[in-house]
Parts: C-alpha cells; structure tokens; sequence
C-alpha cells in the first residue's frame, strides 16, 4: 500500500492549516482538518491491502510470419470484489498493438473476465513477461501497483518471397558415406585419402594407408549429386535499414533449397557467427527459421575473418555459396574474394538499403545518390568473382533475380 499524489496533496493542505492556525494562534482552524484526516481515516478502512487476482493469457499462435496479425487474450479471475482496478498486458516494444491493452474494470469474487487485443507481429523474439495489476481505494488516496509474472513469447518469423532458383543445382559432392540427397547420375568414385575425424563410419578406413602412416586414415569418395547450399548473411549494423530484407532472403532460397531438395546450410555474420550445419528435411529448414527470425543487427567488422575459417573448417567442399550482404563494407568485399579464392561458386543478393529511403530534402537526395555511386563502384568489383543480383527492395527479389540472368544472357 502506498499513498497516491491526491494524497500527498491533501497531507500538504493539512500542514499549511496547522501551520497557518499556530502562527495566527487561531487554534479554531484546526477544525478546518477533520474533514481530510477522517478521508484518511475511511480510506484506510475499505482499501483492500492485497487484490488476488488469477491471470492467464492465450496467444493465438506462438509463431507468425512478420505483418500478421495475431490475437491476445487475458483470463481475469478475482479472488474479492474490487473497484476501478487497472489491468495492463505488459506487451513488448517491437509489437504493434490494435486496440488497446489497458482496462479499467470493476471485478466481482470468482467471475471470470476475457480482455482480448491484437498485435501486428515483425520479426524478432518478443518475450512477454506479465501483467500489470493496479487498484485504488474509492476515495483515491491509497494504491496498489504490482506485476503478476505471466511468461510468454511470439517469434516473429520473415516473410517468404516467391524466388526462383538463382543457381545450378548439379554439382559433385565429396563425402564419406551414405548421403540421403537424390542421385543426378551413377556411380561413387574414390577422391582421396584423408585422417580420421570423429564420427566416420568404420567401413570406410583405409587400413593399408593407416599401416603405412601410423595413423588412422579414411577414404574421401566424389558422387554426382544435387550440390550442397550454404547462404552466408552479412549482419552488419550498417545495413539495418535493409536487415530484414536480409533475412527474408535468406529464408526465401533456403525453402527454394527444400523444394529443390539440396541440402542447405546457414552462417549468420554477427560478433559471434551462427552456424547452422548442412543438413535435408522440414525440421532442418524450420531450425534454420528460428535462426533468422532473433537475429538482430551487429557491430561486426571480422565477417571476412569468419568466412574464411567457417570455408576452411565447417563448408562443404565444391558448395554453391549464396551471400547475402547490402555490400557496404570493404570487409563484405574481402570476404567475397576469399570464397572465390577457395575455389567456391558465389551467388551475391544485395538489398540497396538506399533504395529503402525517401529523401526529405535535395542535399539529402544528393548525399544518397553519393552513396549510391560508391556502392555500385563496390558491385563492379566484386562481380569479377561473384554473380551479383542488385536488388531494390521496393520491387520483389523474384523480379531482380529474373533481370540480373536476363542481363547476363543478352
């Protein structure tokens, strides 16, 4: 129980009174505050020290495509009668509330009372963490203000794009064993020899070369088989404006992947880089989803570092390398040209985070198209090594993938 500013108002008013009738010794104005020490008085006999109030809430869905729109619901259940209590849904900042989440309600013993709104789900990982429960007494002088700790959470997953394939989906894979991906062709030729790693099957050691060596070695075989896709997204701050553009690609080819039925992966440059490892399948997929949807904007500038040990100790060899980057940095660029150092097929998708702004004035309007020309300079020379597909986002993905092999042909 606390005292409310009416309160501190009428404790003010008492004070001025008393100190009023002891300098003008008119001990008669005393009277002047019984009315206000008897408000006190009534309010600390009907203020309910403690509301006990059960609350639930339902969220329509735990997972929604970002711009959707999904409904919340509270289960209001008070344990007394109470008056002009205040009940708040404590929503997160990245949602965008329809309605209205406050009440102020009048609350009978044991009936329950639905509140429903909605939110506008972006993507992101928005945490629900309880419901504000405020109550006054009628007279307005005491209060009580407490959180009811109610655990939620909403994924905001990215919105998907009709794409078409940006690559060539034949390719020849290096493996040590049986692979689940459909056969393009016959036949499984032996490759090289190599160490023995944790988890190669037994049947494929190579006992001779191991006698040879002292060391345990196995057999690399190469398949004609549909090739492994890694997309590789550049997290950098300085593309915040185009980051969920970013990752709305990144989802986009990974279903084409799936429906593709390749094997793909996903490493997202951030401070520390996400590695999600090759593999097939739905559950793959929907891993690799949740990824993109909490990652966020970071101050990375080692994405050529990362990339570099990432090809060297974790990508397939001879994968189709898809990189999703506003090509912003000189680090996006070195990065870029390590890959095609290695030896990898690099398709570039590039959201012009310039074209997702509107210029308020003529020197701003200037200062982008500045920005712009230095960026194009970049594009040119990073497609020595890479197809680049330079995307306005204020048209589809599907149309600037569709204009950049067009181009290319003619």
């Amino acid at each position: 129980m606390k005292p409310t500013g009416k309160a501190y108002a009428l404790m003010t008013i008492i004070w001025i009174i008393t100190i009023l009738s002891y300098f003008l010794i008119r001990w008669e104005g005393v009277a002047l505050t019984i009315p206000f020490l008897m408000v006190f008085l009534l309010s600390t006999i009907f203020f309910k020290s403690s509301v006990g109030v059960e609350v639930k809430r339902e969220i329509e869905r735990s997972r929604a495509i970002e711009g959707s729109i999904v409904e919340i619901t509270l289960k209001i259940k008070p344990r007394a009668n109470a008056r002009a209590v205040l009940v708040q849904d404590l929503t997160p900042e990245g949602l965008e509330i329809l309605g209205r989440n406050s009440w102020v309600l009048s609350l009978k013993e044991g009936e329950e009372v639905k509140l429903k709104y909605k939110v506008k789900v972006v993507r992101g990982h928005h945490e629900f963490l309880g419901v504000r429960i405020s109550y006054r007494d009628p007279f307005g002088i005491f209060e009580e203000d407490r959180v009811v700790e109610i655990y939620d959470e909403l994924i905001g997953i990215p919105r998907i794009e009709d794409v078409i394939t940006p690559y060539s989906t034949k390719g020849t894979k290096i493996t040590t064993g049986p692979l689940p991906s459909p056969r393009l062709g016959e036949g499984l030729e032996f490759h090289a020899v190599r160490e023995y790693m944790p988890g190669d099957p037994m049947k494929i050691i190579n006992w001779k070369a191991t006698a040879k060596t002292g060391k345990i070695m196995v057999n690399e075989f190469e398949s004609e088989r549909k090739v492994d896709v890694v997309v590789v997204v550049d997290a950098t701050y300085k593309g915040v404006d185009v980051f969920d553009h970013l990752m709305r690609a990144a989802a986009s080819l990974l279903l084409d992947a799936l429906e593709n039925g390749t094997s793909f992966g996903l490493l997202i440059s951030e401070a520390v880089p996400i590695w999600t490892k090759v593999d097939y399948g739905k559950r793959h997929f929907f891993k690799c989803i949740d990824v993109l949807s909490i990652s966020r904007p970071d101050k990375n500038n080692m994405i050529a570092y990362q990339v570099e040990h990432m090809a060297r100790t974790k990508l397939p060899p001879r994968a189709q390398i898809i990189f999703i980057s506003p090509l912003l940095t000189r680090e996006s660029e070195e990065a870029i040209f390590t890959l095609y150092r290695l030896g990898y097929k690099i398709v570039t998708i590039s959201p012009d985070p310039y074209s997702a702004r509107e210029p308020r004035s003529r020197e701003e309007e200037l200062a982008l198209r500045l920005l712009g020309l230095k960026r194009k300079a970049r594009i040119r020379k990073v497609s020595e090594w890479t197809i680049v597909i330079d995307w306005n986002v204020k048209h589809p993905l599907k149309a600037a993938i569709l204009s950049t092999f067009r181009g290319n042909v003619t």
